[in-house]
């Protein structure tokens, strides 16, 4: 009988082992780095997952597109994070883009200043300096202060190729972050930039373009013109460890669509 008890208890203690194995397992790190502009997105995506997977603690760098590609590219992230696609010398080098959403670009102004609405071509004539006073496009007497980001910037990449002003534009400032640029276009009566739709706010304006408002609805229907994508980006032949895996998963599932649209994007899905 002593001796039954005792293999009991040896097989009790080696179920306990293997669950606190198991449970171990759902824990660890995710490793994210990049796109600015993704903040509240990466932000959304993490606190949900991280809720429904205790013990593991996905981190954010927030240190814009081209620096968490490299990130990615040299090992020192799990998933980098884009707000443009990968160029193709990136891809040749054996990295992989994976969509996650689609984000308008807003152009903004300070809520001072009286326009609404411009055209893509005045907006190029004003980032490549043709365009200097406000006047010229329905506003004040006012030299133009010409807002963006820095080289390297998924949102500038992405704002550039669409208003086909790459290599063109004569910025006053070029800033490393979203929050910066709302930040000096805030303080700013006769300044203009441009940021992810998802980190517009009441301290600014949004402009229209071409009559059509930056949201979620024009977005997804294509109407809105100054978009891009919002990009995971992974090593091609580097497996993910287990957590990186799940909240990568996590990120393009049915499940993850309402904390991408409460972040302010279009999911794909």
């Amino acid at each position: 009988m002593k001796k039954l008890l005792t293999l009991a208890l040896a097989a009790v203690l080696a179920v306990s082992a293997l669950a606190g194995c198991r449970a171990s397992q759902k824990g660890g790190t995710v490793s994210t780095d990049g796109s600015t502009s993704m903040e509240e997105v990466i932000g959304a995506l993490s606190e949900a997952f991280m809720e429904k997977n205790d013990g593991v603690n996905v981190t954010y760098n927030p240190t814009g597109s081209g620096s968490g590609i490299q990130a990615v590219s040299e090992g020192r992230c799990d998933i980098g994070l884009s707000s443009r696609a990968l160029k193709d010398e990136e891809k040749q080098s054996g990295l992989t883009e994976t969509k996650l959403a689609l984000d308008g670009i807003a152009v903004i102004v300070n809520p001072a200043n009286g326009v609404s609405d411009l055209t893509l071509e005045q907006i190029a004539g004003i980032y490549t300096g043709e365009i200097k006073n406000w006047k010229d496009v329905g506003g004040n007497d006012a030299e133009i202060v010409v807002i963006g980001r820095e080289a390297g910037s998924g949102t500038r990449d992405g704002f550039e190729s669409i208003t086909k002003t790459e290599g063109d534009c004569k910025y006053r400032q070029e800033l490393t972050s979203t929050g910066d640029v709302i930040t000096t276009v805030s303080s700013n009566p006769d300044a203009i930039g441009y940021a992810s739709l998802s980190a517009v706010s009441d301290k600014i304006k949004a402009l229209k373009v071409g009559g059509v408002a930056p949201s979620e609805t024009t977005v997804k229907d294509g109407s809105y013109v100054i978009q891009r994508p919002f990009m995971l980006i992974t090593k091609e032949g580097k497996e993910l460890s287990a957590a990186a895996q799940a909240f990568f998963d996590f990120c393009l599932s049915d499940d993850a669509a309402q904390y991408l649209s409460g972040a302010g994007v279009v999911s794909v899905k």
